[in-house]
Order: C-alpha cells, then sequence, then structure tokens
C-alpha cells in the first residue's frame, strides 16, 4: 500500500510584540493591561509592511496567530489588516508564567541570587508560583507544531513574546535551554523557520530587514 504523500513546508514567521511603557524595565509576564508604547505601535506598522510585502514574492500569508495578551494583539492587529485576515488567539504563544515575580523590576531580580540560574541554568529554573523555562518551551513547541499542522505548505505569522521566541529557536536550531539566553529577540522583530518533514530550517533570527530573500541556502 502506497504511503500518504508528507505534507509540505510551513514557514512560521515568529514575531515579538512592539516596544511597551515597560520594555527593558519590569518583567510583566501575563498580567493584563499591558498595551503598546507610540513607539511599539509604530513598529508593529513597520512589521507589518514588511510582511504584507511577501505577498509580491508569490509568498502570502494563511494565517495570523497571536498570544491572548494585549500588546500582541495589538502588534498582530496591522498585520493581519495589511493581509485582510483576522488574528487568531493561541494561548501556547504566551508569555512565560513568571508567578511571583510577575510585575518586578529587572533591576531588583538582577540582584536575587536566583537570577544567576536564570541566566546560566534556565532549564534547571522555576519561577515561584509559576512555570518553568522547560515547560514553557514545550507548551511554545506544541503550539508551533498544531499551527504547523493547520497550514501545510504555507506561512504564517505568530506574534508573542522574547523568551517563548527564544526558546522555540533554541529547540529549531538543535540548542540546549541552557543556552537560549544567548539570543536575542528585539521588538517587532522576524524569526522565520521553515518546518519541514526532516526537521525544521531557521532561516533568519532577530530580523529587522527585507523578508523575501528567506529561502534556504
Amino acid at each position: 500500500m502506497a504511503r500518504p504523500p508528507a505534507p509540505p513546508p510551513t514557514l512560521v514567521l515568529l514575531v515579538r510584540h512592539g516596544q511597551t511603557p515597560t520594555t527593558g524595565k519590569v518583567l510583566p509576564g501575563r498580567a493584563p493591561g499591558l498595551h503598546l508604547a507610540d513607539k511599539g505601535r509604530e513598529q508593529a506598522e513597520r512589521v507589518a509592511a514588511r510582511i504584507a510585502d511577501l505577498r509580491d514574492d508569490k509568498r502570502s500569508v494563511a494565517a495570523v496567530y497571536a498570544s491572548p495578551l494585549e500588546r500582541t494583539r495589538e502588534t498582530a492587529a496591522p498585520i493581519a489588516k495589511a493581509l485582510g485576515l483576522r488574528v487568531q488567539r493561541h494561548r501556547g504563544l504566551l508569555e512565560c508564567e513568571f508567578g511571583d515575580w510577575t510585575g518586578a523590576e529587572l533591576k531588583a531580580l538582577a540582584k536575587r541570587p536566583e537570577w544567576r540560574t536564570v541566566q546560566r541554568n534556565p532549564s534547571g529554573f522555576r519561577f515561584p508560583g509559576g512555570e518553568s523555562f522547560t515547560e514553557m518551551q514545550t507548551r511554545m513547541g506544541s503550539a508551533i507544531e498544531s499551527i504547523r499542522g493547520a497550514h501545510p505548505g504555507h506561512t504564517v505569522v505568530a506574534v508573542s513574546h522574547a523568551d517563548p521566541i527564544k526558546a522555540a529557536v533554541a529547540q529549531a536550531m538543535g540548542m540546549h535551554l541552557d543556552l537560549f539566553q544567548r539570543i536575542v529577540i528585539s521588538p517587532c522583530s522576524v524569526s522565520a523557520i521553515l518546518y519541514t518533514n526532516d526537521g525544521p530550517i531557521v532561516l533568519a533570527v532577530n530580523s529587522t530587514g527585507d523578508l523575501r530573500s528567506l529561502v534556504p541556502s
């Protein structure tokens, strides 16, 4: 009996949300009510234009997903509008659950003895009352797999947060989670991963340039 054909590759464009009033200052986590700053809205419009340019490259986007938080949905909105799509919420794209650390200033957290573990051995750390980095990476990987399965052979946008995107990139590159802090994911940057049946191919990380050149070498 003939084996059914393998599904075609799916290109996932992982977009970090735009800048907020607390970016680089506070660990906001999943606390509600945090919106984009004026600069973040400008960043969202720019990344929307960059992604919309893919239509001219015969690589139009089939769907736009976002984590349920305000800052990701506000980033996804202009992208979806430029593409004539609607934003679909996906809880798997949520920020890490920082538990008791939610809302704390980064300066204060950096003085805690646990901070060294967060930076050097994140796979062994669980946020008090929250999620572990390993659980976050597993959740993010499952979310991408479900999105990929829903859109075989297409390009999909997934708007998420810095740490989940870093974890997804590390996983795609076969990098140990303890090294994922070496990856930089800037506001409204795009990290492009082509998910094939032979494994993921990382085409771009933290990109702020032209996306039309995203092809495997």
